[in-house]
C-alpha cells in the first residue's frame, strides 16, 4: 500500500509538473504618456445630478489631441452618458470617484438602440485604472431583459495592449465588460464586478456576463466577480480565443467559467489555475450544439476549489436543443439523432482536469461530459479530482477519457459512474 502511494504521488507530481500551462507569457501592457487632464478641469461636476457626457468626452478628446495621457476622475460622482474611448488614453478612477451611468429614462437611445457606456473600436495602448468604481445604474434595464435593447458598460473591439485594472464595476444593464476581436495583449487584474444574481429573490439581474473576451495573449488575476450570468465567458462565432490563464479568481453568484455558447471561432491554450467557485451556478461549463460550434482543445483547469454549486464539471453539445443537462440518461444520449454531415460542429479535445475538489448542490451531477455521437470528444484526463454529488458522474460520445486517482462521492445506492 505505501508503494502504491507513493506511485499515486509521483504521478500527480509528474502530471501537475508537465501539464501544459498553455498561457505563459504575460500580455505587453499599454504605454500611456505621462500627461493628466482632469475631468474637472473641462467643467465635470461630480454632484450626482449634473449630466457630464459632453465635458468628460472633452476631456478624453483633450488627451488624445495631445498624444494621449491620463483622464483622471478626482472623488465625486459623475453622471455620464455614453463615452467614445481614444487610443493612449487610461481613464484613472481615483479613491472616492463614481463613474455612472445615466439613468434608465435619461439614457439616450432608450430600449431601441442605446449605444454602449464606454466604446472603443480598433484602438491601442487603452486603460481603465484605480479604484474608484463604475455603476450601471442596471435595475430597472433587466425586466426587459428579453425583448429590450440594453447598453454594455464596457465594449472594446479589436484594441491592442488592453489594462482594466483595480477599479470596481457594477450593476450593468447588460454585459460588464467585452473585449472580443483578436487584436492581442489583454490584462485584467485586481478588479471587482458585481451584480445581482440572476435567481436573486427580488430585483435579479439578467445577462449581466462579468468578462466576455474573445482575445489573443490574454490574462485574468485577482479578481473578484459575482454576477447574474456568466463569471467568464470564453468564445465567438468569429474570433479566436487562444493563449489565455485566469488565475487567483474567487466566483460567487454566476454562471461559472464558461466556454461558449459560440465556439465557432475556436478556443483554445486555455489555462484556469488557482481560482475558487462559492454557490455558482456552474463551476466549469464548456458548451455549444451543432449550429456554432468550433474547435475547442488545449484546456488546462488545475488546483480548483468549488463550493454549493450546481454543476461542477459540464462539457456538452446540445445546448440549443437541451439546454444545461442535469437529467440525461445513458438512453437519452443513446436516442440523439447523428447529423449526417454537420456544419460547425463543436469539437471537444486535449482537456486536462487536475487537483479539483467540488461540492454540489443536492439533486445535480457530480459532471458531465455528452459531446455529439458524430464528433465524440477526446483525450480528456481527470486527475485526483475529488468531487461530491447526489448525481452520478455521466460520460457520453466521448474517447480517451482517464480518470487517475478519482474520488467521486455519491449518495446512498447511486452508481458514480453513467457511460
Amino acid at each position: 500500500m505505501l508503494c502504491r502511494s507513493i506511485l499515486g504521488l509521483l504521478v500527480l507530481f509528474l502530471v501537475v509538473l508537465l501539464a501544459p500551462l498553455w498561457a505563459c507569457a504575460d500580455p505587453a501592457l499599454p504605454v500611456i504618456p505621462n500627461q493628466t487632464f482632469v475631468v474637472t478641469t473641462y467643467g465635470a461636476v461630480g454632484d450626482g445630478i449634473t449630466t457630464n457626457t459632453t465635458t468628460i468626452q472633452n476631456a478624453i478628446n483633450a488627451a488624445s489631441t495631445a498624444g494621449g495621457g491620463t483622464v483622471e476622475f478626482p472623488a465625486g460622482t459623475y453622471l455620464c452618458g455614453p463615452l467614445t474611448m481614444k487610443s493612449s488614453i487610461n481613464l484613472q478612477l481615483d479613491s472616492g470617484a463614481l463613474l455612472r451611468m445615466l439613468p434608465y429614462d435619461m439614457y439616450p437611445g432608450g430600449i431601441l438602440s442605446p449605444a454602449n457606456f464606454i466604446n472603443g473600436s480598433s484602438l491601442h495602448d487603452i486603460e481603465i485604472s484605480g479604484t474608484g468604481a463604475i455603476d450601471g445604474q442596471g435595475s430597472p434595464w433587466w425586466p426587459g431583459y428579453k425583448t429590450n435593447t440594453r447598453p454594455a458598460m464596457v465594449n472594446f473591439s479589436t484594441c491592442n495592449r488592453v489594462w482594466i485594472r483595480d477599479a470596481t464595476f457594477s450593476n450593468s444593464p447588460s454585459m460588464h465588460l467585452i473585449i472580443k476581436g483578436r487584436a492581442g495583449n489583454v490584462t485584467i487584474e485586481g478588479i471587482t464586478i458585481a451584480a445581482p444574481s440572476s435567481s436573486a429573490p427580488t430585483n435579479p439581474s439578467h445577462n449581466t456576463d462579468a468578462i466576455d473576451l474573445a482575445e489573443t495573449n490574454a490574462t485574468i488575476r485577482n479578481c473578484n466577480i459575482s454576477v447574474g450570468d456568466d463569471n467568464v465567458a470564453l468564445g465567438s462565432s468569429a474570433s479566436a480565443s487562444a493563449d489565455i490563464i485566469i488565475t487567483n479568481c474567487t466566483f460567487g453568484e454566476g454562471h461559472g467559467v464558461s466556454i461558449g455558447s459560440f465556439t465557432s471561432g475556436g478556443v483554445s491554450n486555455l489555462t484556469v489555475i488557482n481560482c475558487t467557485f462559492n454557490s455558482t451556478d456552474n463551476g466549469i461549463r464548456i458548451k455549444s450544439d451543432n449550429n456554432r460550434g468550433g474547435i475547442v482543445q488545449n484546456l488546462s483547469y488545475l488546483n480548483i476549489g468549488m463550493t454549493n454549486v450546481n454543476f461542477p464539471i459540464t462539457i456538452y453539445s446540445y445546448y440549443n436543443s437541451v439546454g444545461t443537462p442535469s437529467s440525461i440518461t445513458p438512453a437519452i444520449a443513446a436516442s440523439q439523432t447523428v447529423v449526417p454531415y454537420p456544419t460547425n460542429n463543436p469539437v471537444y479535445r486535449n482537456i486536462t482536469f487536475s487537483n479539483i475538489v467540488a461540492t454540489a448542490i443536492r439533486g445535480f451531477p457530480a459532471g458531465i461530459i455528452w459531446a455529439r455521437p458524430e464528433m465524440p470528444a477526446t483525450n480528456i484526463s481527470f486527475i485526483r479530482c475529488n468531487l461530491s454529488a447526489s448525481k452520478s458522474f455521466d460520460v457520453y460520445n466521448a474517447r480517451g477519457v482517464r480518470f487517475v486517482a478519482p474520488l467521486i462521492r455519491v449518495t446512498g445506492t447511486v452508481t458514480s459512474f453513467l457511460l
